[in-house]
């Protein structure tokens, strides 16, 4: 099935009244289609009730640019993993992670992903291609039909390097921040590090949180997980970090995913804070979500306490964060596009 060239979800409000206008109709549908689109979440422009029935009747064949839930899977924490059917029937995967303060919409932007990353389920499945504007944007007003509740937080920390798809990521944050209403410092673009790419984010001079997935204190062990990181050393990755700070004038935060017996000892926790020294920057540590295709394991809590404790003491800001749906699947690291 091929994609329909002009999708309107993922348009401007200017935008969609120039397509109403193309299509002989008043400028003022366009507000009305936006909201429709932007607010109610229409799937079909025959939701849409206040268009004139003959007119929604010529449009029933129009797609907008919606998906289908393949797959809906409920953790334990009340954590969401949909598996979505996208126009040309491939699948992704998007969580809505539900807490009694927010709803935060983890985003895919790509199906697949190509980094390869040793430890997570999503690089095992490899790449297909990236997702546009109007993909990503859905995966947030499916999440949010299916709650019924608005999604106050959005991370691109499902399948896919937001930073080789940077074009359509882009988009789709001013598109979840000034149409959808999200605000841009409840957005978080989360990367491995692509060369070149951190600083045309900065130069972009965003308000959202900007976060880069490190999980190791030196080169070595770094291109022992993450393969791409021998493209990228660490020393330049660290360096344009610093860059994005002073151009931006916001902090970096660096996810950590602790693997026991790997990254999680004394001397790793030190050498990190060495790499972090003077760093307007913050660490999350994330205790590792198993997978079937590899055979790291979750350190214990006395080894999670004990390198968060000498960060601590390295005068690093720290926490740790556990992975919400880890039962369903849909934990950090574990994405992948099966319905088990």
């Amino acid at each position: 099935m091929k994609v329909q060239e002009e999708i309107l979800l993922g348009k401007s409000v200017e935008q969609l009244t120039d397509w109403v206008k193309q299509q002989g109709q008043p400028a003022y549908r366009g507000k009305q289609l936006h909201q429709w689109l932007y607010q109610k979440g229409a799937r079909s422009l025959t939701d849409i009730s206040v268009f004139p029935k003959t007119w929604r009747e010529e449009l029933k064949d129009y797609q907008i640019g919606r998906s289908n839930i393949y797959h809906r899977t409920i953790a334990d924490d009340q954590t969401r993993k949909y598996l979505l059917s996208l126009g040309d029937e491939l699948i992704i995967e998007t969580v809505g992670i539900p807490t009694s303060k927010r709803l935060t919409v983890c985003v895919s932007s790509q199906v697949g992903c190509p980094m390869n990353c040793d430890f997570c389920a999503t690089g095992k499945g490899g790449y297909t291609r990236d997702l546009t504007c109007a993909e990503i944007v859905d995966q947030v007003l499916t999440v949010q039909e299916d709650f019924q509740q608005r999604v106050s937080h959005v991370v691109f920390m499902g399948m896919g390097e937001p930073l080789l798809n940077l074009k359509e990521v882009i988009k789709a944050v001013k598109i979840l921040n000034q149409d959808v209403g999200i605000g841009q410092r409840s957005l978080t673009i989360s990367t491995v590090g692509i060369p070149k790419k951190i600083l045309e984010l900065a130069h972009r001079k965003l308000q959202v949180t900007f976060a880069v997935s490190l999980h190791a204190p030196n080169q070595t062990l770094r291109e022992q997980l993450i393969p791409s990181a021998k493209y990228y050393p660490l020393p330049k990755l660290l360096a344009d970090c610093r860059k994005y700070v002073e151009i931006t004038g916001r902090r970096v935060s660096f996810e950590y995913i602790l693997l026991g017996g790997v990254n999680d000892s004394s001397e790793q926790a030190i050498q990190l804070a060495k790499c972090l020294k003077g760093f307007q920057s913050h660490v999350n540590l994330i205790p590792y979500n198993p997978i079937e295709e590899a055979d790291y394991q979750r350190p214990d809590t006395q080894s999670i306490n004990l390198f968060r404790n000498v960060l601590e003491e390295q005068k690093i800001a720290v926490s740790v964060r556990y992975s919400r749906g880890l039962e369903a699947n849909a934990a950090c690291g574990q994405l992948r596009a099966m319905s088990q």
